[in-house]
């Protein structure tokens, strides 16, 4: 089996063969996280601001929403992940049988 590259070797390496979403992907999810939740914190705020009635409507949907956000941040980044994981499979799975079989 290959050799993994590092991170900046794999980023500027033009044919592709080393993927670096799995070497980034959990600090894209926290970044993702982060701002889904300073953007509810703000939302909460401004509504505030603009009046109780308002402020505590806000302040019942705006983690909910967060939430739903995360949930589908997370899914979408596990099936990126999950197709990259299998590129990577199919590759190592191609290799063996082509040192296996003679082609």
């Amino acid at each position: 089996m290959a050799q993994r590259k590092g991170f900046f070797e794999a980023l500027l390496d033009p044919s592709f063969s080393d993927f670096i979403a799995p070497k980034i992907i959990g600090i894209l999810y926290l970044v993702s996280v982060i701002i889904v939740v300073l953007i509810a914190v703000a939302s909460i705020l401004r509504a505030l601001a603009e009046g109780i009635v308002a402020g505590f409507i806000v302040l019942i949907i705006a983690p909910l929403l967060a939430f739903l956000y995360i949930i589908f941040f997370r899914i979408g980044m596990e099936a990126f992940l999950a197709t990259i994981r299998t590129a990577e499979n199919t590759g190592i799975i191609a290799d063996h049988l082509r040192r296996n079989s003679g082609f």
